[in-house]
């Protein structure tokens, strides 16, 4: 998926189901049609990526 690596804005709604980390390294699990919420350490708008999977090479 071409989003899978995006940033996503607090407000957005999750289209993938997963973890996420935001821009202060906080992480969250989101299911599809959740929002993203502020950043749970600074309590402000923040950026979201998807967590990095290991690839188990």
């Amino acid at each position: 998926m071409a989003d899978r690596n995006r940033a996503f804005r607090t407000g957005e709604r999750v289209a993938e189901a997963g973890n996420y980390v935001s821009e202060a390294g906080e992480k969250a699990a989101y299911r599809e049609g959740d929002e993203f919420r502020a950043c749970p350490a600074t309590g402000r708008e923040t950026n979201w990526r998807r967590e990095e999977e290991e690839c188990g090479c």
